[in-house]
């Protein structure tokens, strides 16, 4: 288990340092599991629904081997070697979503995301292709991302760059990004992140990101996030984050304030509540939104296939701060050669 803080699409948790079993012994107690062991082998009922659910596992399978194999094939070609590098991390993640906002009826739009994160044999350097850059993401939408669907999300261009890694001092990771939206007309950037973790005691634990960057066309910008967590028991992890980020086309800083709980439930769902400001300094400093939500995420199969259920409440200014409840209802599947993504 890596140390450290982890995005999963919104705020990152923080899990520990050093790898530990969750109960003594490395075994799972059965109260964990959500089926009987007497379930176990007994044969499935045919139906139209086991027909249905087949063909969806033996096509993530295919496609998954696909996305593997074409990750591997453009790392072999670009490094020159004959063999791909372990440490690929190329993923494809579609799904469908839905929300409902006071009774409006439900409606299914698809979504789909895509990361080629390809080593080369340079152990400094990377090409990394993705659907979307948080950068081109306006703050707001990035910590309420699970809570809106493909279809009302800014539209946004996918990005290549080269990546330069190196390290300042021991501990400080520094990337920078040379690439171009894959656009016409063609928008070139670049962008540096620097990162830093801290143990602040046997608890605590302090991490903070640095990101400038220039793009040709908008301008430059930057955005500091800083995020104190720790494990407060009975699996229960806690969060809270800051961020405050340059937006350059509207000459005005934009800011969030994130608390976020987390806990596995059992080996197959999880929940994460979430309180949240919003805010912006033009025309003078002030609250822009509050929000509220609870993502209850479900592994429907193995460890590709997921479901979620996210009621929210929102309280933007320009509704003069009148509540907004929705309902997202989602299903994604992650087509990977890395599980892990």
């Amino acid at each position: 288990m890596s140390s450290g803080f982890v995005h999963a699409d919104g705020d990152p948790v923080v899990i520990t340092d050093t790898p530990a079993p969750l109960f003594p012994g490395d075994v799972l107690p059965p109260d964990i599991y959500t089926f009987q062991p007497a379930e176990f082998w007994q044969h499935p009922d045919d139906s139209y629904w086991l027909q249905f659910s087949n063909w969806v596992i033996a096509s993530q399978r295919a496609n998954s081997a696909l996305v593997e194999k074409f990750g591997e094939w453009a790392d072999r070609t670009l490094s020159g070697s004959p063999q791909a590098l372990p440490s690929n991390a190329s993923y494809l993640r579609i799904g469908f979503a839905t929300a409902s906002e006071y009774g409006d009826p439900f409606k299914f739009e698809p979504e789909g995301r895509f990361r080629l994160d390809i080593p080369t044999v340079q152990e400094k350097l990377r090409l990394i292709v993705e659907s979307e850059s948080d950068e081109l993401i306006p703050l707001a939408e990035r910590r309420r991302s699970r809570q809106i669907p493909s279809d009302e999300r800014t539209e946004n261009e996918p990005t290549g760059a080269l990546r330069f890694i190196s390290e300042i001092g021991d501990a400080i990771n520094l990337n920078n990004d040379i690439g171009i939206r894959l656009r016409l007309p063609v928008d070139a950037f670049w962008r540096a992140t620097a990162r830093k973790q801290w143990p602040l005691d046997e608890h605590w634990k302090l991490q903070v990101q640095q990101r400038v960057f220039y793009y040709h066309l908008s301008g430059w910008g930057e955005s500091t996030w800083m995020g104190i967590g720790r494990d407060i028991g009975n699996g229960w992890l806690f969060l809270t984050s800051s961020e405050l980020e340059w937006v350059h086309s509207n000459r005005e800083f934009e800011m969030s304030q994130v608390f976020n709980v987390y806990k596995d439930l059992n080996n197959r769902s999880s929940i994460n509540p979430r309180l949240g400001v919003l805010g912006e300094s033009q025309p003078g400093w002030r609250t822009t939104s509050y929000f509220a939500d609870v993502t209850y995420r479900y592994r429907l199969y193995d460890d590709w296939l997921f479901g979620e259920i996210i009621p929210a409440f929102d309280f933007p200014r320009d509704k003069s701060f009148k509540d907004q409840a929705s309902l997202v209802l989602r299903i994604e599947m992650y087509l990977s050669g890395n599980l892990n993504q």
